[in-house]
């Protein structure tokens, strides 16, 4: 019955990504708007997100941004509905430069393992695509909680082309990377999700704690293994969409012993990619939910729950 409704849901994927891009275009503009006008869920975090990063902006400046942040994650939603059901050549040739291409492949030459550290800025769905067709490698996610949810997860994640294999953030998983990488295989990680309270070391983040994986910096660490930073930016103006894909080395520090000097040089390197252009990060996300023990701070979403 989940294999089912995964392939229903895949269907109607597929049914709306069919429309032509200006059709979408206005239809994740509408979503936007709508969202900002009723004051949606993703409105509100990405106004209490922008009053926790952004204090040197005032309120109509805030409020340009959000709206602004709010129609690029729309946007970013009907792209990867198309990049999930066309084929992946056709999706990349919606690249129209790769900047650092040089280092990615002198990376993939080393016999020591690499790991893609890849924030979630522009798409990054097209660019687990690029690199699937650079390369075998494996992916780590989190799961959805719903099975019908990873179920299509699933389906759409092996359309990359070439070889993917998704790796369940658990235990058993993160030891599958772990003997990949030292087998000099390749990784690809999203770095910029809250871990679980135990699982992680507060670090800056934009100026204020933000509780950070240390998954990547001890993978790192024990394996010797390479860390290279990578997404995908959206060319703004383009119609359909165009990218830029980047690739660049992680800063030094990253796969340090030492857990507090890895995680700040991750989110160091995580917000300088944002800051580049700040309304293609991904800031409908609660990244600041769990707070320092003994700092006396709350969730500062607590009122949008």
């Amino acid at each position: 019955m989940t294999g089912f409704a995964a392939a229903l849901l895949y269907a109607l994927a597929w049914s709306v990504a069919r429309l032509p891009w200006p059709v979408l275009r206005r239809l994740a503009d509408g979503v936007a708007r709508l969202s900002t006008a009723l004051d949606g869920r993703e409105a509100r975090v990405a106004h209490r997100n922008l009053e926790l990063v952004r204090p040197d902006l005032d309120h109509a400046a805030r409020a340009a941004l959000a709206r602004e942040i709010l129609r690029t994650t729309s946007r970013q939603a009907f792209e990867t509905l198309r990049l999930w059901t066309r084929p992946a050549a056709r999706n990349l040739a919606d690249i129209v430069e790769v900047r650092g291409e040089v280092i990615f492949d002198a990376a993939l030459r080393e016999p020591r393992g690499l790991i893609v550290a890849a924030p979630h800025m522009g798409n990054w769905e097209l660019l687990n695509q690029w690199l699937a067709a650079k390369t075998p490698l494996a992916i780590l996610y989190r799961p959805p909680e719903s099975a019908i949810g990873e179920g299509f997860l699933r389906r759409v994640r092996a359309n990359a082309g070439g070889h993917v294999e998704q790796v369940r953030a658990e235990a058993a998983g993160v030891r599958s990377l772990l003997k990949r990488l030292q087998k000099g295989g390749v990784v690809g990680i999203l770095p910029d999700q809250q871990p679980k309270a135990g699982d992680g070391e507060f670090a800056p983040f934009f100026g204020k704690q933000a509780l950070t994986m240390t998954l990547l910096g001890r993978l790192a660490a024990r394996s010797g293994a390479r860390v290279l930073f990578a997404w995908c930016e959206r060319v703004p103006g383009s119609s359909p969409p165009r990218f830029i894909l980047h690739v660049e080395a992680a800063p030094e520090g990253i796969g340090d012993a030492d857990p507090q000097r890895a995680v700040a040089a991750l989110n160091a390197g995580v917000e300088a990619i944002a800051r580049r252009d700040f309304a293609q990060y991904q800031w409908t996300y609660k990244r600041y939910t769990l707070r320092p023990a003994g700092s006396g701070e709350e969730n500062p979403y607590l009122d949008l729950y």
